[in-house]
């Protein structure tokens, strides 16, 4: 069989510069991307309007004045336990931007050169890693890339090129390039590129990634147009043609610092053989808490790293290295109770939109805790059985007239039942919340069509058991029964003028009929009008 033939990269060029130039009215202008933040007639354009904040967040980098432990306390708010993790990065990051504000003044310090403390973090899934990085970006006021070392290829051709990781820095930084070469880039998954050169014979190289990492680890200039997107060149030969000032179209790496991560669990069992067989056969008596992971990871040594499958060029460019400890379900009730950042803070908002609050006793804490802990995946657990308590919560609430509830160990146990019962006994308010929901409906129509609906009791009674019958909510149920009755309600005020309609039982029971009804009456009233 004839292979496909490959596509015509010519064609591709006239595709994107069809879809460029496709609107003939439309000025065309490098705005879609344009790393100085101008525009085309930067006179008639207002300034960009992260400007200030731009310019404020440098000159919090010029007087940096951090001490490690005000960086420790400021994560301690959001971060349960990790206190190693904050200990480290706390000096690596106050011992990097005291040095870019020596550079940024014009005072270099005494060393003639200044190695990049880049950084390595440790530890499984779910521990704070990420969260650690994004609390100190913000503490600083520094823009933040994050990504997955698994999308990136050595090429840029098959997933992307490491140096997009510098330009998403730089639209973080909306644009302004100064801001950017100072920001934070953190890459997660890095265990995962280690020794995958060459994979299922795909264009893909861990080993290629590894180098490419390195360079912009060190120090290099990027192009802040890819040099694999068209469209991206296009506006690079737009720029140029325009003329005027040049406009600076690379970023330096050296002030940027990269941290990078992985869960590294493999290293781990590799690491805990190696300790063990040095320790000449005590190994076995260690305890239980000595099981820990991050106490395996903490002692990796470069030619770990190496043998685990990275380059020892880049391993060497992360020379700052901290394991982060896996959560206990104690851990986990802490962070629910303590962390600024807690989950729990999420659902309160989500209920709140409905004006809904709730309660949670201790007990449920604890339980909440204990079933996270189970799913393996550190405090991303408390999303999991959070949601999977209040999801049926979400969604039958907002519906009802409860506006509070309260988490117990019995909800948690079985939150189907405890839902039935909860709405059982709050029933005799349910009903003036149908009642607010078909005067709603009834303004909608109003507004909609020009005719006022007024419902009589027994009307609104039989909406109510119909609802309830069919599980369906009274806005779906009316739209459904009244879909049609414009028309007819057009035809009766044309003959009769008449704008304000009574809904009966009859009406709720054959909304069709009963209409049908209204017509016929309106026009033996025009015909006995036109006989008299």
């Amino acid at each position: 069989m004839k292979d496909k033939e490959p596509p015509n990269p010519f064609e591709e060029i006239q595709k994107q510069l069809k879809d460029l130039f496709k609107d003939t009215n439309v000025k065309v202008s490098t705005h879609a991307y344009d790393p100085s933040g101008e525009t085309e007639d930067d006179e008639a354009s207002p300034p960009p309007s992260g400007y200030d904040k731009n310019e404020e967040a440098m000159e919090l980098i010029r007087n940096f004045r951090l001490k490690p432990k005000e960086i420790r306390d400021h994560l301690n708010r959001f971060v349960i336990r990790q206190n190693d993790a904050k200990k480290v990065l706390s000096v690596a990051i106050c011992d990097h931007y005291n040095h870019v504000r020596r550079l940024l003044s014009g005072k270099s310090g005494m060393a003639t050169e200044y190695t990049k403390q880049n950084i390595l973090l440790l530890g499984p899934t779910g521990v704070g890693k990420t969260y650690l990085i994004k609390n100190i970006a913000r503490l600083i006021g520094v823009p933040f890339v994050k990504a997955d070392a698994t999308k990136f290829s050595e090429t840029g051709y098959v997933g992307s090129d490491v140096e997009d990781l510098v330009r998403d820095l730089v639209k973080a930084a909306d644009g302004d390039i100064e801001l950017a070469e100072n920001g934070i880039i953190f890459v997660d998954e890095i265990d995962k590129i280690a020794g995958e050169a060459g994979a299922g014979g795909r264009d893909v190289s861990g080993r290629g990634v590894q180098i490419n990492l390195l360079k912009l680890m060190e120090e290099t200039e990027v192009n802040l147009f890819s040099p694999t997107d068209m469209m991206s060149q296009m506006q690079a030969v737009m720029e140029m043609q325009r003329g005027g000032k040049p406009k600076k179209r690379t970023i330096n790496t050296s002030n940027i610092l990269f941290i990078v991560s992985g869960a590294f669990d493999k290293l781990a069992e590799s690491i805990k053989k190696r300790v063990s067989s040095n320790e000449l056969g005590f190994g076995a008596a260690r305890s239980a808490a000595d099981e820990d992971t991050a106490l395996y990871l903490n002692q990796a040594e470069t030619q770990d790293f190496i043998k685990y499958g990275f380059e020892p060029e880049f391993i060497g460019r992360v020379p700052v290295r901290v394991a982060c400890s896996s959560l206990s379900a104690d851990d986990l009730a802490h962070i629910m109770t303590t962390s600024e950042g807690s989950v729990l803070h999420q659902y309160r908002d989500d209920f709140s939109g409905y004006g809904i609050d709730f309660d949670i006793t201790p007990e449920a804490i604890v339980a909440i805790a204990e079933e996270a802990s189970k799913e393996g995946t550190g405090a991303r657990g408390l999303l999991t059985v959070l949601e999977r308590i209040f999801r049926d919560f979400k969604f039958e609430l907002p519906s009802t007239a409860i506006r509070r509830f309260e988490v117990s160990p019995a909800m948690i146990a079985d939150p189907t039942t405890y839902l039935k019962k909860l709405k059982e006994n709050n029933a005799h308010l349910q009903h003036d919340v149908y009642v607010d929901d078909i005067k709603h409906y009834s303004v909608s129509f109003e507004k909609a069509h020009g005719f006022t609906l007024e419902f009589k009791p027994l009307a609104i009674d039989a909406l109510i058991k119909e609802s309830t019958e069919k599980d369906q909510t009274i806005q779906s149920l009316c739209e459904e029964k009244f879909r049609d009755f414009e028309h007819g309600l057009n035809i009766i005020n044309r003959n009769t003028g008449q704008t304000v309609f009574k809904i009966g039982k009859l009406a709720i029971e054959d909304p069709d009929k009963e209409l049908s009804k209204w017509v016929v009456r309106s026009i033996e009233t025009v015909k006995r009008e036109q006989q008299s």
